[in-house]
């Protein structure tokens, strides 16, 4: 049976479901080990420009530590580390991609705005409760 949401418990796991995943490196580095990506150290550090190295290890670890990432360390020298997804970490691919078609939807199909032309309704009923307040 699936879990029942009050608008409090949902919000609490948003937040948590995007403390697992959030910050500026993670994401990116999810969807260079989707599909079955299997990265080293140095690819992924080659693939996300402007990452330091002390920031891709700390990243990594998180990952690793809740789930997401898995690490395969080999006995050689020097030594080689490889990183993928887990089959949770990858069962997140089809929530990401339906955030990107959010997105697209929002950037393709809804054109900005002329200034002026539209107001937001939240913007206009403050506006109209000032005014009505005033003597």
């Amino acid at each position: 049976m699936r879990k029942v949401y009050t608008p409090e418990t949902a919000a609490a796991g948003v937040e948590e479901a995007f403390q697992l995943i959030g910050g500026r490196w993670k994401l990116i580095i999810l969807f260079h080990l989707f599909g079955g990506n299997v990265r080293r150290y140095s690819d992924l550090e080659r693939l996300i420009p402007g990452i330091s190295q002390k920031m891709l290890a700390q990243q990594l670890r998180g990952l690793e530590a809740d789930g997401l990432v898995s690490r395969t360390i080999y006995p050689q020298v020097p030594p080689k580390v490889e990183y993928r997804l887990t089959e949770w970490g990858q069962s997140l691919c089809p929530a990401l991609d339906a955030l990107l078609a959010w997105a697209e939807r929002r950037n393709g199909a809804i054109a900005p705005a002329p200034p002026g032309a539209v107001e937001d309704a939240a913007v206009v009923g403050d506006r109209n409760e000032e005014t009505a307040a005033r003597p």
